[in-house]
């Protein structure tokens, strides 16, 4: 076993995750390198001491520039707003240093495209946070279709729904300014990586985007609150995509219907545990959705737990993404989703931002 230090710049929701996660991936999934909770940083030294004193680390940094160039970490974490991401990435990538970056991938395509030729440019090891469809039911889903287990795919629904900006009294501060900071930067990047992970690239997109409460809690908004997006896939196959953070009602409304010639597969990770498929076999009185309930015949389940049934949870995700990002650094490999897997999306989502503003299909650049 060969030990890495492991530098998280951000402490808040997504750094105390990702502390959590390289605190136990080692013991959970045996890797042949051992993370070690070197430094972290944050808006200020303060935050940074604090988050220090109460996720474990070694140290605290005054900055994430100190953070970087500290010989003892040996792979950075971006957990900080999008706008960041861009020069932290630089900056590592001239020391050699591995990077994981939360999605979305920069504050716009322009950052993504950057960091991409940055991480490629420099044989840098990347990887990109698309927790969610590392879900041992997603994972299965995948090779469900990769298997061919319900035909030639003609239908794919998807959608990211939340509802903690229903309330129009509530201020959502920073959240309401800037595009990376809206419904499209914010949750589309999740279902549009879950489509491109589930069916392939997307060939062209026709999307509708709006913003529901022009103010929120007496601020002025000015991103977007939620969009729909019709679909193409390369594949030929047909698609609709609808994103919302006014979903009342709705928690984590990342689910997915996916239709073909032999059957049929839906998920919704407010019941992320369960699959439920539909094979067209059998006799007729017969058929119907089946529910799959997870457990250790499916992929990174069994780490966690050897019960069926017992489940998996949102933290276990961002453990099965620190144990690829440190694999990654093991080989010196790739693993999916990298850079190019974030600008891939990032393509995406400019293509539906295009489409809105010409009122008119748009080809993607990811085909």
């Amino acid at each position: 076993m060969t030990e890495i230090g492991i530098g998280i710049i951000g402490g808040g929701y997504m750094g105390k995750a990702h502390a959590a996660a390289y605190a136990a991936v080692g013991a959970l999934f045996g890797t042949r390198l051992r993370p070690r909770l070197e430094m972290v940083a944050a808006g200020s030294p303060e935050s940074a001491q604090t988050y220090r004193d109460a996720f474990g680390f070694a140290r605290a940094a005054p900055d994430w520039q100190a953070l970087v160039a500290d010989p003892a970490v040996g792979a950075v974490v971006i957990a900080s707003p999008p706008q960041t991401h861009l020069e932290i990435t630089r900056a590592a990538a001239a020391l050699g240093k591995p990077v994981f970056c939360e999605k979305p991938l920069g504050a716009s395509l322009s950052d993504a495209t950057e960091m991409t030729q940055i991480a490629e440019d420099a044989g840098l090891v990347s990887m990109i946070g698309f927790n969610y469809i590392r879900t041992p039911a997603s994972q299965y889903a995948r090779q469900l279709l990769a298997e061919g287990a319900i035909g030639d795919i003609t239908w794919f629904r998807g959608e990211h729904t939340e509802d903690f900006a229903a309330d129009p009294a509530r201020s959502l501060g920073w959240r309401n300014r800037d595009a990376a900071n809206g419904c499209m930067g914010d949750l589309a990047p999740h279902m549009v990586n879950a489509a491109l992970a589930l069916m392939g690239p997307v060939a062209s997109v026709m999307a509708e985007i709006e913003t529901v409460h022009s103010q929120r809690g007496g601020d002025d908004v000015t991103n977007d609150d939620q969009a729909q997006v019709m679909c193409r896939f390369a594949s030929g196959a047909s698609g609709h995509l609808f994103f919302s953070r006014v979903a009342t009602g709705r928690k984590m409304g990342y689910a997915y219907d996916i239709t073909g010639t032999k059957g049929a597969i839906r998920f919704d990770q407010e019941d992320q545990n369960a699959l439920w498929l539909y094979l067209a076999d059998g006799p007729e009185a017969q058929r119907g959705f089946r529910k799959i309930l997870t457990g250790p015949a499916h992929p990174d389940y069994l780490p966690f737990c050897q019960g069926p049934g017992h489940g998996t949870g949102y933290q276990d995700q961002i453990i099965i993404e620190a144990r690829d990002f440190l694999e990654a650094i093991a080989d010196g490999a790739p693993r999916w989703p990298a850079f190019r897997d974030g600008l891939e999306v990032a393509q995406v989502i400019d293509a539906a931002r295009r489409s809105h503003a010409q009122k008119s299909w748009i080809a993607t650049a990811t085909t």
